[in-house]
């Protein structure tokens, strides 16, 4: 859905009070965002000292409370706590009788679709489930990162054109996720994003180690446009020794970083592996030098299994 389609004002929100549980990196940038369209932020949750940290920057003025509290005061409570925390807070906020009927109760969590919120649901509530693929800092970066950000929706279909009315208003687009393919839908953002930040941590560590003075430099231009080929092109894109079927500079990688850096042999394994498979399938990797090549990956140099099994 794009920014330029609207939904009908009678389908958005109204001004609404914004609570805030769980003061992590994502819930005070969400309700700054909010407060940019209009909304007003009035309380706060966090009990820690990051946590304290960033919701006065981000939202400074907004007093500090206890949960509970945060509910009586909203209209709109933003649940922005961790996916293995969420089902007991929902409970424990219903069980106190802090949920109030009509409260518009916002969860954050990717791996959740609405159903977690159906306690409070059976207690009058509202339940929506609003996660936005962007990754956070906790800094006010974030607020202007939400501007094009997808945001992944789930809700009731009554509930659907608030929700993505809400999205919409911080800047973000709403793409609809059916409620059975949430877990799906954040192993594939995982995969995407939170394992490219391991790799690009090891490649940094070990260009180090290669005598690179300043690898963020020599890495930003090569995986900026690894990644643009990547979304324009898919598999098409792959370039590099497994591609094209070089066993013999495989087999050095792997005798170098099991010399330096044998923590990451496993992780270059899979990932060569996962590659390899991918540019046999695609015709990019000739069969003829496949089998050199899975044979390195399966054993290493050295003719012992390799670490990823």
């Amino acid at each position: 859905m794009s920014t330029s389609q609207l939904p009908d004002p009678k389908d958005r929100p109204a001004r609404l009070t914004v609570g805030v549980v769980g003061a992590g990196r994502v819930g005070p940038a969400l309700a700054a965002s909010l407060q940019l369209a209009g909304h007003r932020p009035v309380a706060v949750s966090g009990v820690s000292d990051a946590s304290r940290r960033r919701a006065a920057q981000l939202l400074p003025d907004v007093p500090l409370v206890p949960p509970a509290e945060v509910l009586q005061r909203a209209d709109l409570v933003l649940l922005t706590v961790p996916d293995d925390t969420l089902p007991r807070l929902v409970e424990g906020l219903v069980e106190t009788g802090s949920v109030r009927p009509g409260q518009l109760l916002v969860h954050t969590s990717g791996r959740y679709g609405a159903k977690v919120l159906d306690p409070a649901l059976r207690a009058g509530a509202l339940p929506l489930a609003l996660h936005p693929a962007m990754t956070f800092t906790g800094t006010p970066v974030d607020v202007q990162r939400l501007a094009g950000c997808s945001f992944g929706v789930t809700a009731p279909d009554q509930l659907r054109l608030a929700a993505e009315a809400l999205v919409i208003e911080m800047g973000g687009e709403p793409e609809w996720i059916a409620e059975e393919r949430r877990p799906l839908y954040h192993a594939a953002l995982a995969l995407g994003a939170n394992h490219l930040v391991t790799l690009v941590a090891q490649s940094m560590e070990l260009l180090r180690e290669a005598g690179v003075d300043a690898p963020d430099r020599m890495l930003g231009p090569l995986l900026g446009a690894a990644l643009d080929n990547a979304l324009r092109s898919g598999d098409a894109a792959l370039t590099g020794p497994v591609a094209r079927g070089d066993a013999g500079t495989v087999a050095a990688h792997v005798a170098e970083l099991r010399k330096h850096a044998p923590q990451t042999v496993a992780g270059y394994l899979a990932m060569a592996r996962a590659t390899a498979d991918r540019a046999l399938a695609h015709g990019l990797l000739k069969p003829e030098l496949a089998e050199d090549l899975l044979g390195v990956l399966a054993n290493g140099t050295d003719g012992t299994k390799g670490d990823a099994g």
